[in-house]
């Protein structure tokens, strides 16, 4: 494994987020009004944060991969511990299903428990959020050529917030095309959904198989919604011609921008390696040092 591209999928991650953050909720029309075409970190917008502000798309990353650094390996109690100490931090950022479940972590439920509960009284269109594929990419690292354990840590780390099986499994899927771009594999898509195939909700593969086929949908929609964000991310992620262009062009899009950014960063930080990041970008962000000594980390806990 290429330790470039291991930077690129945490690094890929945090500039999509980053770029996104300022022009959450707002529609493809309002970015263009204001900015023309969004590619520089800019301040203030939505939640009005500076530029380079991470929300709790990396944040909830980088749980992740101190605790597998940490512990040379997932530990799912763990990152619901720190998951857990990150909400009472009192982030500015975090999605409904995701608090509504770390807060019932914090009163006694395990992290096999929080995620389901709060699903079964969810109805749909308010169960399959996209709050557990944008943090999950870490984990294709250290298991990049371990299928079957992907997998399960993969639908793991969905069910402590997000039990539904079209997040566990697009957590899954996401995480097996990262990973197959880390190991040089040239369909990671086809290959992600041919190994989950049987398994994985139809509704999912059916949204992602033209993709693999190299269709482009008639339309790619940027909502929260978990088949939504995995749809036009992996689109802009394997489509782009740079690492750049698939996060500018997936935050250019609107709607759940900096989730949406993310998961496109972390694809085609993949592909590409955060050589290709621009310095612009990762000179606004704090974190960038620490993402990229993780990120080697990861690579040796392989």
């Amino acid at each position: 494994m290429d330790g470039d591209n291991a930077r690129g999928v945490l690094l890929g991650l945090a500039c999509g987020d980053a770029l996104g953050r300022p022009v959450e909720f707002a529609a493809a029309s309002e970015i263009s009004a204001e900015y023309g075409r969004l590619d520089e970190m800019v301040g203030h917008g939505t939640w009005n944060q500076p530029a380079g502000t991470i929300t709790d798309d990396t944040e909830q990353a980088l749980c992740i991969a101190r605790s597998l650094v940490e512990h040379q390996g997932f530990d799912p109690a763990d990152v619901a511990e720190r998951f857990v100490a990150w909400y009472e931090s009192d982030p500015f950022d975090i999605g409904r299903m995701t608090m509504r479940t770390l807060s019932r972590l914090k009163h006694g439920d395990t992290w096999d428990e929080a995620g389901q509960h709060v699903w079964e009284q969810s109805r749909e269109g308010q169960n399959a959020g996209n709050g557990s594929v944008m943090r999950c990419p870490p984990l294709a690292i250290p298991y990049a050529t371990d299928w079957e354990h992907l997998v399960e840590v993969s639908r793991q780390s969905s069910q402590i917030t997000h039990a539904d099986p079209r997040c566990t499994y697009g957590c899954a899927i996401l995480n097996l095309t990262v990973a197959g771009l880390l190991e040089g594999t040239s369909t990671p898509l086809r290959d992600a959904l041919d190994y989950v195939d049987a398994s994985a909700p139809d509704e999912l593969v059916a949204a992602l198989r033209p993709l693999a086929q190299g269709d482009t949908p008639g339309s790619l929609e940027t909502s929260g919604y978990v088949v939504h964000s995995l749809q036009t991310a992996l689109h802009d992620g394997l489509g782009c011609d740079s690492l750049e262009e698939a996060i500018v062009t997936a935050v250019n899009r609107g709607g759940d921008t900096d989730t949406i950014g993310a998961i496109a960063g972390a694809v085609a930080g993949a592909r590409f390696g955060a050589s290709s990041l621009p310095d612009r970008w990762l000179r606004t962000i704090g974190e960038a040092d620490e993402l990229e000594t993780l990120a080697e980390q990861l690579v040796e806990v392989a």
